[in-house]
């Protein structure tokens, strides 16, 4: 792969992890819940949706997405109603950071989250059969150049999962104030209502 190629593809997705999204919305969420170091088990949930999404789009499941509207919409509702109810545990939980009817204190149940967040977007499948093949010269053989690129994307998308949740955890201090963990959670709920229903009227 040409150094300049590489450059390129480590600028734009650079930009494109650190955009607020559903994953990291999470990660700020549960670091200010949990602790950063808590929250590893999020991100290994998240980053294994991940991985499972790129293989599937490997598949080809990105081109019968892009071509099936039905199969689309079905799989952005499912990920939309999810993220809503992600939001109602954040607008119910008032002034304590525990969510309520959610077993977070286990690891398991926070790499569920996290797996379960990321597997619910389809733009990532999209992501991964659109943005990827860009940065592919097909000229020079294709494995070296996959493995490059998916571990540079997953190095990166570590790296902001982690100061995501750091953030969060030193958002925490700050939230000692009962009132202030209302407007949080109240906060935390309308980010998640809003990214689900952004990826509800997403389109292809």
């Amino acid at each position: 792969m040409r150094p300049e190629i590489w450059f390129a593809f480590v600028a734009t997705t650079l930009f494109i992890s650190a955009t607020p999204g559903p994953n990291m919305l999470l990660m700020l969420s549960h670091g200010t819940r949990y602790g950063w170091r808590a929250t590893l088990a999020t991100m290994a949930g998240a980053l294994t949706g991940l991985a499972l999404l790129f293989t599937l789009s490997a598949f080809g499941l990105a081109a019968i997405l892009a071509a099936s509207a039905t199969l689309f919409l079905i799989m952005k509702l499912v990920g939309a109603a999810y993220l809503v109810y992600l939001g109602v545990q954040c607008w119910r939980a008032g002034e304590s950071l525990a969510l309520p009817q959610a077993k977070s204190d286990a690891s398991w149940s926070r790499y569920r989250t996290g797996l379960t967040v990321a597997l619910s977007n389809p733009k990532a499948i999209l992501f991964a059969g659109a943005f990827l093949p860009q940065f592919i010269d097909p000229h020079l053989p294709q494995g070296h150049q996959w493995v490059v690129l998916l571990s540079t994307f997953f190095v990166i998308e570590s790296v902001w999962q982690v100061a995501y949740a750091a953030g969060g955890t030193q958002l925490a201090n700050w939230l000692r104030h009962p009132g202030r963990v209302r407007l949080f959670n109240r906060g935390c709920g309308g980010a998640f209502f809003a990214v689900g229903g952004v990826l509800a009227l997403a389109r292809r």
